[in-house]
């Protein structure tokens, strides 16, 4: 059974579709200021500063944990369909993330759609990371995650990379990944009573405003499940149990095992979409990021005594 704190967040997201049911004529604006209540649900998670950067042009946030090492970094994509969401409504999630790896974590502010259609989101992630090339970050002591449709930026900005020849980071944790905006997903009908967000018609109207009418669902730099996964760091997949999208995380593990990519991969029985929005309010979201910390932290170059003096500071 799921913790009485983690039904919080379904009853966030019930909240957002009924309000977006009553004003389905509002502007962007104001459905994006719904959007950046995300956080409410999220513990502060103390211990961390906050500033912003200019990333190349890339407006972003770092969230820098006490006592992290300057030389080791997490680029963070943040979810919302590429439409919604921003650096400051995920800023308390990345901060619990950053927390407990004992890293900063650079929080991208991507252009989003309808205004910056694909590829834009993708060429940013790109940008920013080429950014925290120069400033003298080495690849190896870098990551990407994501949620959502940032969980599919923490794969495509590393096809995008691969394919420019640019150096590749050490790993990649990409969170309730959205890899497939052709929408094939069995889960999607399957999970549609037990999501209490991403219904089919969410997802509809964000990859047509992502890609607009007549682009390609199936681009590999949108839908990283048709992609060719050959040459990627190591990925570490989390999702819910019980999501409309656990199929677009299943099935971009088995492809990216085929293509000989070492892949973890998590699912939390009955948890929502991006759970890990509950992280210092409910049991599983904190198991969740103190697991995507013991998978990283080696493969950043950190040991225990880091991760340590950030959680005492």
């Amino acid at each position: 059974m799921p913790s009485t704190e983690s039904l919080a967040l379904g009853r966030l997201y019930q909240g957002w579709l009924d309000t977006l049911a009553a004003h389905p004529d509002w502007p962007i604006s104001e459905v994006r200021k719904l959007f950046e209540h995300w956080g409410d649900v999220t513990g502060e998670p103390g211990g961390v500063d906050y500033h912003e950067v200019d990333a190349g042009g890339v407006p972003a946030l770092w969230a820098v944990a006490h006592g992290a090492p300057t030389d080791r970094a997490i680029q963070a994509a943040h979810g919302g369909g590429y439409v919604v969401g921003s650096r400051y409504s995920h800023r308390k999630l990345y901060g619990h993330i950053a927390r407990a790896v004992g890293a900063r974590v650079l929080i991208i502010d991507y252009r989003r759609a309808p205004e910056h259609p694909h590829p834009a989101p993708v060429e940013d992630a790109v940008t920013s990371y080429q950014w925290l090339l120069a400033q003298g970050f080495r690849p190896e002591h870098l990551a990407l995650t994501g949620d959502s449709a940032g969980g599919a930026l923490a794969i495509t900005t590393l096809l995008l990379l691969r394919d420019r020849g640019l150096p590749l980071p050490a790993a990649s944790v990409p969170i309730s990944p959205w890899t497939d905006l052709a929408i094939t997903g069995a889960t999607v009908t399957t999970h549609e009573a037990r999501d209490h967000f991403v219904k089919r018609h969410v997802i509809e109207t964000m990859s047509a405003t992502f890609l607009g009418e007549h682009g390609d669902r199936r681009d590999p730099l949108a839908s990283p499940l048709y992609a060719d996964l050959r040459g990627l760091p190591p990925l570490y997949v989390q999702t819910g149990g019980d999501e409309t999208l656990l199929d677009d995380s299943e099935r971009l593990v088995a492809a990216a095992r085929a293509a000989g990519v070492e892949v973890k991969y998590d699912v939390y029985p009955e948890q929502q979409h991006v759970f890990h929005f509950l992280a210092g309010a409910a049991p599983e979201a904190d198991q969740a990021v103190r697991d995507l910390a013991d998978w990283l932290r080696p493969r950043l170059g950190l040991g225990e005594r880091e991760a340590l003096t950030a959680k005492a500071a």
